[in-house]
């Protein structure tokens, strides 16, 4: 993108340097302060645990730093209701790693619906599958609620799709119902340190009580009688990542699924349905400027980040204090109030209005 990197803060001043050696950089901070202090500094992108994002994010937008976080944003509304408000008053662009509404085929999908392709949206369903957690001895920090929060599946792998849904059909949810497990209650954590996504293998462990969920199921309704369901999973043998939507509208059907993300459905009642392949040649205006690379030349995973990326340096650069077009820090707090609404509709068993 041809924006300089100028260095990486990790999790101890030994890490920061193995870090910065292995990348090439020419500094490693050895703590938030001396980041947040660096006059050189503009942007600071934050991939650290759920429960730094907030003191992270504030320490830095007070710096006068524009800020990108990934989801969540913060652990509660209030966390995140305090973040929008440091970011307008510092005047500092604050986004979100909700990427995923950038693979090339989402933003047509969203750019046909709102060109009326298949009509009045109706029905918006999908699920958001990863068997990382399938064994008893899988081990995360995100399983730790003082870590990554009391929820987990619909946290970190449901906001995504909730994002996309609403971002998708232009509408906002307003009223959820949830169903939510722990499949399993009991889990082995590894008394040394292990890296996420790798096996514990011949690692002492000891058994720890779970009450996160592994597995949600939530009807949505959305504005406009739009009604929906989603179903998220960290405990699906064989679903690596697969996040699929399907809108069903007046007029026709789009469906999409990550494990195949350069091919889009489009459902036809009284016609044959179609596969479209992505090329940017046959994508609607609003969408081309996503896909950078010709038709047949797949797209995938790290390119979504790249274009949320330029999104978000392209509105630096013009004006960081305007609205975002891009996932926002209002972007991360909507969809802490639908996990507040989701949990307390699942506690309670009864529909909960999102407020």
């Amino acid at each position: 993108m041809g924006v300089p990197v100028l260095g990486v803060l990790g999790s101890s001043p030994e890490r920061s340097e193995a870090s910065r050696a292995a990348l090439h950089l020419p500094r490693a901070y050895r703590s938030l302060e001396e980041l947040a202090g660096d006059p050189e500094l503009d942007v600071v992108h934050i991939c650290t645990p759920n429960h730094l994002h907030f003191e992270q994010a504030s320490t830095l937008l007070r710096a006068g730093k524009h800020v990108m976080c990934e989801k969540p944003v913060a652990m509660t509304t209030r966390e995140s209701a305090a973040l929008i408000a440091l970011s307008k008053e510092h005047k500092r662009a604050a986004g979100v790693c909700y990427n995923l509404r950038y693979y090339p085929l989402c933003q047509e999908a969203r750019a046909r619906i709102a060109s009326g392709a298949i009509g009045e949206p109706r029905l918006v369903h999908g699920n958001f599958l990863q068997d990382w957690l399938f064994y008893p001895t899988d081990w995360n920090w995100r399983l730790e609620t003082q870590l990554g929060g009391d929820l987990r599946a619909v946290s970190d792998i449901g906001t995504h799709w909730l994002d996309l849904a609403m971002w998708l059909t232009g509408r906002k949810i307003v009223e959820v119902c949830g169903d939510l497990a722990t499949v399993m209650p009991v889990r082995q954590r590894p008394k040394g340190r292990v890296e996420t996504f790798q096996a514990a293998a011949n690692i002492a462990t000891e058994p720890v009580k779970i009450s996160t969920d592994d597995y949600a199921s939530v009807l949505l309704r959305f504005e406009a009688n739009l009604r929906g369901i989603m179903m998220v999973s960290q405990v699906s043998a064989g679903r690596k990542a697969s996040l699929s939507f399907e809108v069903n509208g007046s007029e026709g059907s789009l469906a999409w699924n990550s494990e195949s993300p350069n091919q889009m459905w489009v459902g036809h009642r009284n016609q044959p349905n179609q596969e479209m392949l992505k090329d940017p040649s046959l994508m609607m205006p609003a969408a081309r400027p996503y896909s950078a690379y010709p038709g047949g030349h797949p797209e995938g995973y790290p390119d979504t980040f790249l274009q949320l990326f330029k999104d978000f340096y392209a509105h630096i650069e013009k004006d960081a204090a305007a609205p975002a077009e891009f996932p926002s820090f209002q972007t991360g707090h909507d969809e802490l109030v639908l996990c507040e609404a989701i949990a307390q509709s699942a506690r309670e068993h009864r529909w909960v209005e999102v407020r």
